[in-house]
């Protein structure tokens, strides 16, 4: 309060004064505490975007990407030699320690002869299949003895 209205004076300067402080508007908002409020709004909401983004954005970029798509699945021979047929083409030889390539598209059956007659494997592996093995993503896989499919 100001000394004027504590050196004996009347209850009514006191009451003037109250009022003349009344009259601003209580919705009133300085634009100082305007622009803090709007700070604090703003920095409350841009961790919590922050937060949804980082999370939903890795699981939605995993959801259906197949990084093999284009490239295909290589297959390497790790056991004696085979064969093997593509899309029903031609029986061709699937040597020892090389690589053969498989794309979501192709048919890719294995043979244990040079005739293509006896399948090596029992139920014979799809694109999918060889894409669940490849546990670090490398698209790459091996066929081991007794068609044994493992990540390469």
């Amino acid at each position: 309060m100001p000394r004027s209205l504590l050196r004996g004076s009347s209850f009514g300067a006191i009451k003037s004064t109250l009022a003349a402080h009344k009259i601003i508007k209580e919705d009133t908002v300085f634009p100082s505490t305007r622009f803090i409020v709007n700070i604090i709004q703003f920095k409350g909401m841009v961790p919590a975007f922050m937060v949804i983004a980082l999370t939903l954005i890795p699981l939605l970029a995993l959801a259906d990407e197949d990084t093999c798509r284009e490239t295909g699945i290589y297959i390497g021979n790790q056991t004696l030699d085979l064969w093997y047929t593509r899309n029903g083409g031609a029986c061709t030889i699937f040597a020892t320690g090389h690589l053969i390539t498989i794309k979501p598209e192709d048919t890719l059956i294995i043979y244990r002869d040079m005739i293509c007659k006896t399948e090596y494997c029992s139920n014979n592996p799809t694109y999918n299949d060889y894409k669940f093995l490849d546990a670090n993503q490398n698209c790459r896989v091996r066929i081991l003895p007794e068609c044994n499919v493992s990540d390469m």
